[in-house]
């Protein structure tokens, strides 16, 4: 197949080096911010817990170009390729690899669970017991049919500005298809597409570096607000929850990729180090989608495979937040001196997993959803949310870390499972020979370039060229 790095036009190493120098130490800068957010969290608490606003004011700008870069994205890359059965078999290989995969986090989090029999010896207190039926409260969880109608926006237009996923999901895909059936006559709508699609990277790169003072906000607010005394008191759910999505990432997911690729999984996560670094500091892994976007097509997966897997992977690939649900409803069970069966325990997590679908990539998410289907399956034990309430932000970042993870291995087993992946490309990123460019955030190609590129479509050749007009 075709692949539009084959027409890639790079950019002169010198200008490159220059470029990424500068986000270098940008994100030194975001390292820095962090250990200073810290200290001031430890020094002065009502301070820091006063800093908040400025990493949530961070997250907000990320989020606001996601839905721009998931449109452009899939329009892109449906209405480019030839046949609209590829796409669907994009996407059926991809809901087929995340049904799996979240089972068998389940499987792993309820072994490990029963294993460490968290929360022996803690009691729920007057004080902590209501914050498990305020979370409940401000869940609502929707029934199958109203989730699925949720995907279908008021209008074309506002599926760009309701910050649903899924909705963008859907007109992209609806008028990907419409270009393709248009044809050549569709050619300067995606030429018109591919340069919108240049100019929201340019806005992302311009709101990147803003990403030391989101970082410093963000974790001065969390460290003010928890403090060292519900980590000390907590520690053991915490490090089983860390080990456990560590052995589920590094063995199971870089085994998986090992095998069906031959792809090293230190090799993928040294690449996207920068976007788990911003995800640390941010806890939410949706900060980091319009970069892994990027960067995926940078490493030679095509424009179809990641504008259909990246963003259902983040409504329906959540690892990180299968095994949080199930070690916290163990630990909050133990606690209350009520221990599920291993049939109750199967039942309520698979209720759960259902329920959570509508609550991907924002921050505290999971314990939402924890609290809400605990409420629902068994409300006598909603009161024991408010144990884990001090410690679900660093457990928070731990599910986002894992989710990122386990969507970018599967954007590449599914483009390689299904022919959309350039795999020397792919070697040349993973091996640093190939930086990502981190000022366009795209594969920039000269206007001469790209209008070369799309006369051959005019005059009636596979539309499959026209991913070279970006």
């Amino acid at each position: 197949m075709s692949h539009p790095t084959d027409n890639r036009v790079t950019t002169p190493p010198a200008a490159r080096k220059a470029r990424r120098d500068r986000t270098h130490y940008l994100y030194i800068a975001v390292i820095v911010a962090v250990a200073a957010g810290i200290a001031v969290g430890m020094a002065a608490p009502s301070f820091a817990v006063e800093l908040k606003p400025l990493g949530q004011a961070f997250v907000a700008l990320i989020k606001m170009m996601i839905q721009p870069v998931i449109f452009c994205t899939i329009v892109l890359g449906v209405g480019s390729v030839a046949s609209a059965a590829r796409v669907g078999k994009v996407g059926g290989l991809a809901m087929l690899y995340f049904v799996v995969m979240s089972t068998a986090a389940l499987a792993i989090g309820l072994l490990v669970g029963n294993l460490l029999n968290p929360g022996a010896g803690l009691h729920i207190t007057e004080a902590t017991a209501p914050a498990g039926a305020e979370q409940a409260a401000e869940t609502a969880h929707a029934s199958t049919t109203d989730f699925l109608l949720g995907i279908v926006p008021d209008s074309m237009l506002s599926a760009l500005t309701s910050g649903e996923v899924l909705q963008t999901l859907l007109v992209a895909l609806l008028v990907g298809f419409a270009l393709q059936a248009m044809g050549p006559a569709g050619t300067p709508v995606l030429r018109g597409v591919g340069h919108v699609q240049r100019l929201v990277f340019r806005v992302l790169a311009m709101i990147m570096w803003l990403a030391p003072v989101g970082a410093f906000g963000a974790i001065a607010g969390v460290v003010g607000e928890t403090g060292v005394d519900a980590l000390k008191s907590l520690a053991v759910l915490m490090i089983g929850f860390y080990v456990t999505c560590a052995l589920f990432v590094f063995v199971l997911l870089g085994g998986i990729l090992k095998l069906a690729t031959g792809v090293n999984i230190f090799s993928l996560l040294r690449y996207l180090g920068r976007e788990f670094l911003l995800i640390l500091s941010t806890s939410s892994s949706e900060s980091a989608l319009p970069r892994l976007i990027a960067k995926m097509e940078h490493a030679g997966v095509d424009k179809p495979t990641v504008g259909v897997v990246v963003p259902t992977g983040y409504s329906f690939n959540l690892d990180g937040t299968a095994i949080y649900l199930t070690m916290a409803s163990l630990f909050i069970a133990t606690a209350m001196g009520d221990a599920l069966s291993i049939g109750e325990q199967v039942s309520l997590l698979l209720f759960m997993m259902i329920a959570s679908k509508g609550a991907a990539g924002v921050t505290g998410a999971g314990m939402a959803t924890l609290a809400g289907g605990l409420s629902s399956h068994r409300p006598e034990l909603v009161d024991g949310v408010g144990l884990i309430v001090g410690i679900d932000r660093f457990m928070s970042e731990c599910r986002a870390l894992t989710n990122f993870a386990g969507n970018a291995v599967a954007t590449v087993l599914v483009a390689t499972w299904t022919g959309g992946i350039d795999r020397s490309q792919l070697d040349r990123v993973l091996a640093g020979d190939d930086p990502f460019d981190e000022t366009t955030m795209v594969d920039d190609h000269g206007a001469p370039e790209a209008d070369a590129a799309s006369e051959p479509a005019a005059a009636g050749e596979p539309a499959e060229r026209a991913p070279a007009l970006v």
